[in-house]
């Protein structure tokens, strides 16, 4: 009774609310362990504090950590949602800093083995949170798979985080390319992450961009540098959000500083036709239909 008098007040809810419009980034990287999750939740609690509605939705999937690093312990994942047959928002749960999250789970390996009925579900219950939210932020997994590259292709915009270490650099480049040979039109922004100066951080941003628009013709812009610092390191052990953590550190103003940024960027190029969530419920469900 108790899950389905909380359905029905967030339908009253969506029905009296205006509308927003929903714009979907999918957070990227060419290998494992340059922080993209970290990141992914610090961005996403400063652009909840500044005022924006924001769902992280954790897509890493079978290695989901968002409310781990967020030391959270969440009741459902979308796994529930899909075996048990919930609602989604049953499966949204409240993070820090009115940030709204949904947890991926670790007992499964892929979302996305579904039977027609389930993937048919799956994506109605997405088309649920059209409007309720300014930004939803996927974090996806490590590298591509063939079930993560359907979510990052029908993204509105796509992060690539990366750090200056060459091996990095070299797998973000191979992630922009594999994007880039699917869809050339999707906008590309990077992060370098746990630089050691700001001048290390633009050339490691001028070397991929430079790589990127002689070798692919594509054009990527800089999100941000964010600044090595243990103090990352020290509010990972005690599982709480840098930004929360420290919000003087190196790190944070740093974030602050992209999330100012990324909001007035936004306001620029509000301008498009389709509106944004539309043009990625289209895309998705054309690529599980080609599947």
């Amino acid at each position: 009774m108790d899950d389905q008098a909380k359905n029905l007040r967030k339908m009253l809810q969506m029905a009296s609310d205006p509308k927003m419009s929903t714009k979907v980034i999918a957070v990227v990287s060419g290998k494992g362990g340059v922080g993209k999750s970290n990141f992914s939740i610090n961005f996403a609690i400063e652009l909840s504090k500044s005022g924006k509605k924001v769902l992280l939705f954790d897509l890493d999937i079978g290695m989901a950590n968002v409310d781990i690093l967020m030391g959270i312990s969440s009741k459902y994942t979308i796994l529930d949602m899909i075996e048990r047959e919930l609602s989604i928002w049953d499966i949204v749960e409240e993070g820090p800093e009115g940030l709204s999250f949904v947890a991926g789970g670790t007992g499964f390996s892929s979302l996305f083995q579904l039977n027609p009925r389930k993937l048919a579900r799956f994506l109605q219950q997405l088309e649920l949170i059209n409007g309720q939210y300014d930004y939803i932020i996927f974090d996806m997994g490590a590298g591509a798979t063939k079930d993560s590259l359907h979510f990052i292709l029908s993204a509105n915009e796509i992060i690539v985080v990366t750090t200056p270490e060459p091996t990095s650099v070299t797998d973000a480049y191979s992630m922009v390319k594999y994007i880039q040979l699917k869809d050339q039109e999707i906008p590309m922004k990077v992060l370098v992450n746990r630089a050691e100066t700001l001048i290390e951080g633009k050339k490691t941003f001028s070397n991929l961009k430079l790589v990127t628009e002689q070798f692919l013709k594509k054009e990527i812009t800089l999100l941000g540098i964010i600044p090595n610092d243990q103090i990352v390191f020290k509010a990972g052990k005690v599982q709480k959000p840098f930004i929360l953590y420290a919000p003087s550190c190196k790190p944070s103003q740093a974030i602050k500083e992209i999330v100012s940024g990324f909001i007035g960027n936004g306001k620029e190029r509000n301008d498009e036709t389709t509106p944004p969530f539309s043009m990625f419920m289209r895309k998705i469900k054309q690529y599980f239909t080609e599947k």
